[in-house]
């Protein structure tokens, strides 16, 4: 691309002997809930108060113990909803509101206004502290960022010692657009107000790290985090939040490696939605923990339920290939991804206490989802995929030879019709192309005499094109005697090569399926399938569909 050269690289971050590549993410982190501010201010329509209130209710529900919910200071509709919330009883007493305020007294004041009486309540100080903020926003240096920080800090600490009401308060800062902040001062600026603050080890501040643009890969993000929790002298007393965006792309990878560097907490919203590309998905970093062991105490058993939640309060759609909770996300269309799902389900029979199945990092049971729609059909996918379904949905287990038929089968189909084939159009397929076949020959009737263990009389009645045969033959079996007599009668010379049967699922018309493959006289091979309450009539029908199967195949070459 042309003028790559006005574009200048992200620094690094000097930082000796770094130890968060070496760590591991072993327990959920604090989780702070944004989508009524930050994602609500991205919205092309804001909520309204009922969705707002809906929303509020559900992020409850699912496990959110802070959530913020807006700048009440700047807008009436902000702090009537903040007001609405703690005077109708909407907050539980274990679940704090966070609100965000600018270093401005009478901001500040009617902030303090908007929280009183809640259970629990987080005062958000923030101001921009990176190089090109100071320089080209505001316009000032590094003293002037402080003293507008350090002000704000005591402003609000004297607010609170002033209030009455039964409210548990918290305090937050955020150096803004710390992600475009000198390590050093980003130190050096939160320090001061938390010299304002003075926070206990009972009684801890939140400092909360934003990667308000993501300029860096992640990494430096990380390195960033771990300069900060290494450098500050109130680590022991503070909560150390990060609060990464997806202008990059890779918000998630950013958190996950700040919380490998030291963060406790991280902010973030449903399915990433924010201004520009959005902010750090909670939905995805809470199920990659999932993934490996670890419960994230959010509750995202029905997911189903948590994109149609989210759906209705922000008029967004969850993209069908979304992390853990698109549609599609566990469906497989490809034939190798088929195959090897459906031999790993068969597996997970043997090994039930831990999952383990390719392609499906986790249980789609667990996050509420059927196996259903895991496999798919269409013109790319292949005989282990139709299998599936075959077995699945129809207690149906091919033998390999018919695997091979019918998937390459569905494949020509739904390449030809450019569309993909639902577990009936699948079913019937194989029913019209397999089972119980009665063209040219159909079976009438049968009787079998049984002269020893080894030794069979037959008496078939065929009707062929409309005129009824009899097929008399002997042989070690029944239907060895019937191919003896089909021999006899036609002079085509068939030997059975594959059989297998099976009960059919309960609630089926018929008992028992029966799959044969036979060989003709010039070693070509032809299937056909039967069903029928008689195992040995399915049997027959079996063998007389790869007969009529054999027939069509010699008219249509």
């Amino acid at each position: 691309m042309k003028n790559a050269d006005r574009y200048k690289k992200m620094p690094g971050v000097q930082i000796n002997n770094r130890e968060w590549p070496t760590k591991e993410i072993t327990k959920a982190p604090i989780w702070c809930s944004v989508d009524l501010r930050d994602g609500n201010q991205a919205l092309e329509i804001p909520m309204n108060l009922e969705q707002k209130l809906n929303y509020f209710k559900f992020l409850v529900d699912i496990g959110f113990k802070t959530i913020e919910i807006g700048f009440p200071a700047a807008s009436d509709t902000e702090y009537e909803f903040c007001r609405y919330l703690i005077d109708n009883g909407m907050i539980p007493d274990d679940v704090a509101i966070q609100v965000l305020t600018q270093s401005r007294e009478h901001i500040i004041a009617k902030t303090i206004e908007a929280l009183r009486g809640a259970p629990k309540a987080v005062v958000h100080l923030y101001n921009s502290t990176s190089t090109l903020q100071r320089e080209v926003v505001f316009r000032f240096g590094k003293a002037e960022c402080i003293d507008l920080a350090v002000t704000g800090a005591k402003m609000i600490k004297d607010a609170v010692e002033k209030d009455d009401s039964r409210t548990e308060w918290f305090f937050e800062y955020s150096p803004e657009s710390f992600s475009g902040t000198e390590p050093e001062f980003a130190v050096e600026i939160c320090d001061r107000v938390l010299d304002v603050w003075q926070p206990t080890s009972e009684k801890k501040a939140i400092i909360n790290l934003p990667g308000t643009v993501e300029m860096s890969t992640p990494n430096i993000f990380a390195d960033q985090v771990e300069y900060f929790c290494k450098n500050t002298k109130w680590r022991d007393h503070i909560i150390v939040s990060i609060h990464p965006h997806n202008d990059r792309g890779t918000a998630v990878a950013a958190t996950e490696l700040g919380l490998m560097a030291g963060a406790d907490r991280v902010e973030g919203t449903l399915f990433g939605n924010g201004e520009r590309t959005g902010n750090a998905d909670i939905v995805t970093i809470a199920m990659n923990m999932y993934m490996h062991g670890i419960d994230p105490e959010l509750d995202f058993s029905d997911m189903n339920r948590v994109v149609e939640a989210y759906e209705e309060a922000t008029n967004l759609d969850v993209h069908i290939r979304h992390p853990w909770a698109g549609k599609l996300v566990f469906t497989a269309f490809s034939g190798s991804h088929q195959d090897a799902i459906n031999k790993g389900m068969k597996a997970m029979q043997k090994h039930a206490d831990h999952w383990e199945v390719p392609y499906l990092p986790i249980d789609p049971m667990d996050v509420g989802r059927s196996y259903d729609p895991i496999i798919r059909i269409n013109s790319q996918s292949g005989k282990g995929g139709v299998s599936y379904i075959l077995e699945n949905q129809f207690g149906l287990h091919l033998p390999k030879p018919f695997q091979k038929a019918i998937g390459a089968l569905c494949t020509s189909v739904s390449d030809q019709m450019q569309c993909e084939l639902n577990g009936k159009q699948i079913f019937d397929l194989f029913d019209d192309t397999f089972v119980n076949i009665k063209s040219p020959y159909e079976l009438a009737g049968y009787k079998e005499e049984s002269i020893s263990e080894s030794h069979v009389n037959v008496h078939v009645t065929l009707m062929h094109n409309g005129k009824r045969i009899e097929v008399i033959g002997a042989g070690n079996g029944l239907l060895d005697a019937f191919c003896d007599g089909f021999h006899k009668y036609s002079g085509d010379k068939v030997s059975i090569t594959m059989y297998n049967e099976h009960a059919m699922k309960s609630g089926s018309d018929s008992a028992a399926i029966t799959y044969v493959e036979i060989e003709d006289s010039g070693r070509q091979k032809h299937l056909g399938a039967g069903i029928s309450s008689s195992v040995t009539k399915s049997s027959l029908r079996a063998v007389i569909s790869a007969i009529n199967m054999m027939i069509h195949t010699r008219e249509i070459n």
